[in-house]
């Protein structure tokens, strides 16, 4: 049975840099970074015992940033078009190179690269790298491309707003202009005719809202007329995928595709599988926010996994922060049935606010009815942003990115809670409160919980809720029930976003024991997060009593011990 993926993302310019004396938007120099070498079998392990089975590395390949590298042979960035003194990792500079910020010997970055993939794998873990597809860094520059490889824009018309054969969207005879600000004289940033930047801006003055460091990519879509220009094959569409296999060939096992709904779906219907016919283990995951491009970029696009962000992560937040009802979750499984093992559930990531944060829940304890309910409701994927487990509160203002309840990805900077669980590459719960422990224990145990139990790893679900609404023994409001069941095995989980503890009583109904054939008679049920241990007469019909504390979750593996009839 192939194994439920619980990925656990880092970026390693943060999570490995020692230096706890940071200064806000501070140098390198100042800062530091942390290295691809850093990673450690020991680190490696330690993440895996969260029960993590992919690691996610951001912001490896080589992006645009304020540190001069001239010296390697790396074109020096003009600092007006760089977000922060690290750049963002999605501004792509060079995709055939690793950054060098996160090697330690420069002109040995790639394969201090290939070693950390190595190292991962041989831990039993396998990596996950972004594929940047939308948009480059605006002096987008490839000096370490295979021989034969002409760079993105080289080949260009620029005197064209649009051509099926340019690989950028231009503005003719404008001036590149951002509200942000270009300069003047020798540092000045000269960019004419200007290039459309990568929201989908086809202006020469982007806003500093806009994603104004970027250039937006040309797939063969002239949007001033809305028409796609997809034959002959666009060679945007041959340099994309040429560069997927590339790093396919470094054993990537999967690709994190950034923005992905912003690129049309018939490149990726193409590039997947060109990829797959080579490659066929490696997965693609998809950046998307619109639901109703879910099933299109699955069964049209070839994706294998998809971001629930704005169906189960908005429901989640909106439970935990706006007083929505628990029972919109049924809402939630709804939207995506007979697609739920193609969805990846998360509660944090580089883009969203620190559950913990005062710009969130603001209490990292919080988390547990969310947590469980993401990580055990499908057979998809669940994601864990570094130090999530130890509750890590994006407390600064680190520079560029300001205090807004965000771990930054632009600027040089560390995280205390990350810095305190790895000591110096040995992680240890030693320097870590109690109540960081408790919490990593909480994740060690749910997130392991997603392959030790096949109920969840690959079972079926049922939601017991339209039973309990009239019920007086549980409050759809505050706590939400379902059930996973795989062969013998069943589990009943219910979470309580309530402050205050409940006692509640769960209907469990005879359509469940039809659709799941379930066995019924005397069954001895344990409670897998705190240990309790109760008996009863599990039938159609029956109430099942449990205890919830505030903001809490319960898991109850039940066992049929004393069969009163078979399957029904």
């Amino acid at each position: 049975m192939e194994k439920k993926p619980v990925i656990y993302q880092i970026i390693p310019r943060l999570f490995t840099n020692r230096n706890a004396f940071l200064t806000p938007g501070g140098s390198l120099e100042e800062n530091g970074s942390g290295k691809l070498n850093d990673i450690n079998r020991e680190i490696i392990e330690a993440i895996k015992e969260l029960g993590a089975t992919h690691l996610w590395l951001t912001g490896v390949i080589e992006h645009a940033q304020c540190t001069d590298y001239s010296e390697y042979g790396i074109a020096k960035d003009n600092h007006y078009v760089v977000k922060g003194k690290a750049g963002s990792p999605y501004a792509i500079k060079d995709y055939y190179d690793i950054d060098p910020d996160i090697a330690v010997s420069v002109p040995d970055r790639m394969k201090e690269f290939e070693d950390a993939v190595k190292r991962i794998h041989d831990c039993g873990m396998k990596v996950i790298i972004d594929f940047v597809p939308n948009h480059v860094a605006r002096q987008y520059h490839s000096d370490s491309a295979p021989n034969g490889v002409k760079d993105l824009g080289e080949n260009d018309d620029p005197t064209l707003a649009f051509s099926p054969a340019n690989n950028f969207y231009y503005i003719p005879n404008m001036m590149f202009v951002p509200e942000s600000g270009a300069g003047s004289g020798e540092d000045a940033y000269m960019e004419f005719p200007a290039k459309a930047t990568g929201n989908d801006c086809f202006t020469a003055f982007p806003s500093k809202n806009d994603w104004y460091e970027t250039v937006k990519l040309n797939y063969g879509v002239d949007y001033h007329n809305g028409t796609c220009h997809f034959e002959p094959i666009p060679d945007t569409w041959l340099k994309m995928r040429d560069i997927l296999l590339f790093w396919a060939g470094k054993s990537v096992d999967g690709f994190r595709c950034d923005m992905a709904h912003m690129v049309p779906v018939e490149f990726w219907q193409w590039a997947i599988k060109s990829v797959k016919e080579q490659y066929p283990d490696v997965k693609f995951i998809a950046e998307i926010y619109e639901t109703g491009l879910y099933r299109e970029f699955i069964f049209n696009g070839g994706f294998d996994y998809l971001y629930d962000k704005v169906n189960l992560y908005d429901t989640l937040r909106g439970i935990q922060t706006k007083g929505w009802p628990a029972s919109a979750i049924t809402g939630c499984w709804q939207t995506v049935d007979g697609i739920s093992s193609h969805m990846l559930n998360f509660l944090e990531n580089h883009d969203e606010q620190r559950f913990a944060s005062t710009h969130f829940a603001g209490d990292c304890m919080k988390v547990i009815p969310s947590l469980a309910v993401s990580a055990l409701i499908g057979s998809g994927p669940m994601m864990i942003y570094m130090g999530q487990e130890l509750g890590e509160e994006a407390p600064d203002a680190e520079g560029f990115s300001g205090y807004d309840g965000r771990t930054t990805i632009f600027d040089y900077w560390s995280m205390a809670t990350v810095r305190r669980w790895l000591q110096n590459g040995l992680p240890s719960d030693v320097n870590l409160t109690p109540r960081q422990r408790k919490l990593r224990e909480i994740y060690i145990k749910i997130l392991n919980l997603c392959n030790q139990s096949k109920a969840v790893a690959a079972g079926a679900f049922f939601d017991v809720m339209y039973v309990n609404y009239d019920n007086p023994g549980l409050n759809p409001s505050r706590q939400y029930v379902f059930l996973r069941h795989y062969g013998e095995e069943l589990l009943l989980i219910a979470v309580n976003f309530g402050p205050d503890s409940a006692d509640v009583s769960i209907k469990i109904p005879e359509h469940a024991f039809e659709t799941l054939g379930l066995m019924q008679g005397g069954a001895v049920c344990h409670e897998l997060l705190g240990g309790d241990v109760q008996t009863l007469d599990f039938r159609p019909g029956m109430t099942f009593p449990t205890y919830i504390g505030p903001n809490g979750a319960v898991i109850w593996k039940i066992e049929i011990e004393e069969k009163s009839d078979k399957k029904i």
